[in-house]
């Protein structure tokens, strides 16, 4: 019998909560399944909840939820036997994309009935982990404003895009890939694990959480018209092969620069302790994840 965790952000609503309990135990039933339901209460409990988890033997935890809340209960999870999965309720739900886990969540809890598992990448933005990506560009700046608002989704970050665009001028960097150095100024500067930035933008169409390298996306400094092309390649998923960005991989990447950087795991705004400075690194296969057998 599984023993499985499933961890709901309250952000879902209480109706939707009911509703999804309910759904729950239809597909995982008692017979074959040894289900609880919590609910996360305040920021870090996702992690808490994780490890506690790990110490009771559970099979598997998953996360409802968007990419900050498995991002979260991740962190948990890391370099243990214990499988996270998902059930993707978020706004952009890039790691679910990535993984092929589908948005219905009558699917996504066959997935995790089904529970093949496979163990998958995670990067670190110095301290902080990441699953999908991590940026220290204008996306970075977005998310620390969009961490302020009420109003989720994509048309409520969109808005603030256009808002802080023009007062945005793109800091000067410097890169280091596996030792080899570059100076760039940068409109975004983004590592990513996986292909999925979210809303099915991909900015590194061939990332692999699979492939034991981060993939860097350099979006030089563009004018607002630039906008329209870099969001339509990115949706088509072949940006990397336009004038629009510059693409490296590797499993070590330091960035330095001397300008003010905001930096995003994610999709959230997290702390810089060292102004300036972010080294991103793989750690391969270091968590097991229920994926779609599709």
């Amino acid at each position: 019998m599984r023993k499985i965790l499933f961890i709901i952000n309250r952000k879902a609503g209480t109706d939707r909560e009911k509703r999804l309990e309910g759904i729950i135990r239809k597909y995982l039933t008692p017979k074959a399944f040894s289900v609880e339901i919590t609910h996360l209460e305040y920021l870090g409990h996702g992690t808490d909840l994780a490890r506690a988890a790990v110490a009771n033997g559970t099979d598997t935890v998953v996360a409802v939820g968007g990419d900050g809340s498995i991002n979260e209960i991740a962190q948990g999870l890391v370099g243990t036997t214990t499988a996270l999965a998902i059930i993707p309720l978020g706004s952009g739900n890039g790691l679910a994309r990535a993984l092929k886990i589908p948005l219905k969540v009558s699917r996504a809890l066959e997935v995790i009935a089904d529970g093949r598992r496979q163990s998958i990448d995670v990067g670190y933005a110095n301290e902080h982990l990441f699953l999908s990506n991590a940026g220290v560009g204008f996306d970075a700046l977005v998310a620390d404003q969009f961490r302020h608002k009420t109003k989720r989704g994509l048309w409520g970050y969109a808005k603030l895009v256009f808002q802080s665009f023009s007062s945005y001028k793109g800091p000067s960097y410097e890169i280091s890939v596996d030792g080899k150095t570059m100076q760039e100024r940068a409109f975004l500067l983004t590592v990513a694990n996986g292909n999925q930035f979210g809303y099915e933008f991909k900015l590194a169409p061939d990332a692999n959480v699979f492939d034991g390298k981060l993939d860097l996306c350099v979006v030089p400094p563009i004018k607002l018209y630039g906008l329209i092309p870099v969001g339509f390649y990115s949706l088509m998923g072949n940006i990397d092969k336009t004038r629009y960005m510059q693409h490296y991989t590797g499993e070590t990447i330091v960035v330095k620069s001397n300008e003010l950087v905001h930096l995003q795991v994610d999709g959230d705004a997290v702390p810089l302790k060292e102004n300036g400075k972010v080294a991103f690194r793989v750690h391969p296969g270091a968590l097991q994840v229920v994926v779609n057998r599709s």
